[in-house]
């Protein structure tokens, strides 16, 4: 295995073995394993119940089944579960299940590493409290200060934001504190590890002591939950384990593209074949995506592309033209693998290879969300063997080569 591999699994469980489990660790988590087949089971606000069927969600997803009671109760929680799966959903319902509707003040904090995705959560939010008149805002970098001040100081029930700007409002006191009861961190191993993790003490600072604390991600990597230790109170912890991770309903191939310059061709090859659906091809760096779309634009190819470096304003008008479905192609990084939910994403293409774990799971899982059917294609460069290697030994799975007949899979 070579060294400093983040797909190097043996080394990746023992350091899970050792936060997790075995000696004094034991006392601090506790594991949720009640089951509830059905929405109607949870005994959930009626509302509420009327609110998750009218957005579309028939029979809970495994996460749900697990996962709505214990956060409705008040229990802080570790949730782990693929992408795709609804955890979404289940902390929003956690959330509207113990909001005082009567308080019109902020009552619950979601954090998001992402804009895209912090918007993307308080729409779930919205939909799922719409018969219980949820007041919910989105405070994120890039938008007016003085709007979120206004409407912030106007009342709400939720906040979900990112951190930069949640921080400035909690500090301004745009956004009270007081009444905050349920903190929640959404992508948490995005959250805790590089720039986030001391803003999120700061904010931790500033809400109240006795806070419910919900911690959610399809990856939770040791380093993270060490974390969560600092700050949460006898979690109860509902984990879908690593080799259950599986990427279930979503076909892997890989091509073997043999050179670097050799991507583009295969690329423009598989043109026809990405516009059928919606595709999304992940680069591995902003300078890569801008090249990129450069070059497919001048033969002749219409893809849209979003990456960090881009305004609020761009980044939103083209992540309204790709979910509207005006735009079909979308190139893009990392950055924004976790704030992408469009359903009919059915074909991911990695352009070039993750370079960690987290991140394979997280870009293929934008594709056949809830079931639906999905396709994965990795271009892979002699240089990349090994990584591919490695990334199928991580998530036990087979990643073939790609038929001919690819149009037909999809």
């Amino acid at each position: 295995m070579a060294e400093g591999n983040a797909y190097d699994a043996k080394a990746f469980d023992q350091k899970m073995e050792e936060v997790m489990g075995g000696g004094e660790t034991n006392e601090y988590f506790t594991d949720w394993n009640e089951t509830y087949e059905s929405f109607d089971q949870m005994n959930l606000h009626e509302n509420l119940l009327r609110g998750i069927y009218a957005y579309g969600f028939e029979k809970p997803s495994a996460i749900q089944q697990k996962g709505i009671v214990p956060f409705g109760k008040g229990l802080d929680v570790i949730q782990q579960a693929q992408s795709g799966t609804g955890k979404t959903a289940t902390f929003c319902a956690g959330i509207l299940q113990n909001l005082d509707y009567t308080l019109v003040e902020c009552q619950a904090l979601v954090l998001a590493p992402t804009r895209e995705l912090a918007q993307q959560i308080e729409k779930v939010m919205r939909a799922l409290g719409d018969y219980l008149n949820v007041k919910c805002h989105a405070c994120v970098g890039g938008t007016s200060v003085r709007e979120d001040t206004r409407i912030l100081q106007s009342g709400v029930h939720v906040v979900v934001g990112t951190p930069g700007r949640v921080y400035d409002m909690l500090r301004r006191r745009a956004l009270r504190a007081d009444a905050i009861k349920m903190f929640v961190l959404d992508e948490a191993d995005e959250m805790l590890s590089r720039g986030f993790k001391d803003q999120i003490y700061d904010i931790f600072q500033l809400l109240p002591p006795k806070i419910q604390v919900g911690v959610f991600s399809a990856t939770l990597p040791p380093e993270a939950l060490e974390i969560t230790r600092k700050f949460m109170n006898k979690p109860v912890r509902i984990l879908v384990k690593r080799d259950e991770l599986t990427l279930e309903g979503i076909k892997q191939f890989y091509v073997n593209v043999e050179r670097e310059d050799w991507k583009l061709d295969t690329l423009c090859d598989l043109y026809e074949t990405l516009a059928i659906t919606q595709s999304v091809i992940f680069a591995n760096t902003r300078r890569k995506v801008d090249w990129l779309t450069d070059k497919m634009r001048e033969r002749d190819h219409t893809v849209s592309a979003t990456h960090g470096d881009m305004d609020q304003n761009t980044r939103d008008v083209i992540m309204r033209e790709f979910r509207s479905g005006s735009s079909r192609v979308l190139i893009t990084t990392d950055l924004l693998a976790r704030g992408i939910d469009v359903q009919q994403v059915s074909l991911v293409i990695n352009y070039d290879l993750p370079n960690n774990p987290e991140n394979y799971l997280h870009r293929i899982g934008r594709s056949g969300r809830f079931g639906r059917k999905g396709v994965a294609i990795n271009f892979v460069t002699n240089d990349d063997e090994r990584l591919l290697q490695d990334i199928q030994r991580f998530y036990n799975t087979v990643i073939e080569e790609l038929p001919s007949n690819i149009a037909d899979l999809i």
